[in-house]
């Protein structure tokens, strides 16, 4: 089963969805109800919720680009070591992912925010568990999964 703490450090996210926890926390059990192969782990990760600033020095600091973004992930793993951690291990946590609210934010339609951090938290999590887009084939294989995870949603 995922679990994901959300941490919410920009109080603007609290204007478009006033209870980022419970959000996340449905969304998620949707994801646990379809994918049978975590039932039996515990599988966590944290979500902060953050702006423009917070996201740009994180950005800065690890990722040596000095400019916002719109999410960044932080996995503890790469996708060998997970595979063995999953195979053995009953908890494992996965990393972090951070969401610029500014990023997100886009228009003022509550469903298109919706529908845009959907994407970018998944996006995240499938980072987390190993998966990345530097080659085409990559890539395919990463939106393939993302489409997956936002269809169960």
């Amino acid at each position: 089963m995922i679990k994901i703490n959300v941490i919410t450090n920009n109080i603007s996210w609290f204007s478009l969805i006033k209870n980022p926890n419970q959000y996340i926390d449905r969304k998620v059990k949707k994801i646990n109800l379809k994918k049978k192969e975590f039932k039996k782990k515990i599988i966590y990760c944290t979500l902060l919720l953050s702006g423009n600033q917070e996201i740009k020095k994180l950005n800065t600091k690890f990722r040596k680009k000095n400019k916002s973004t719109d999410v960044l992930s932080f996995p503890f793993y790469d996708k060998k070591k997970l595979k063995k951690k999953l195979k053995s291990e009953k908890e494992i946590y996965l990393g972090d992912i951070i969401i610029n609210f500014q990023k997100v934010k886009g228009k003022k339609n509550l469903n298109f925010f919706k529908l845009n951090f959907d994407k970018l938290w998944v996006h995240g999590l499938t980072h987390l568990f190993g998966y990345d887009h530097k080659r085409d084939k990559d890539f395919k294989k990463m939106h393939r999964i993302e489409k997956d995870y936002l269809k169960y949603i």
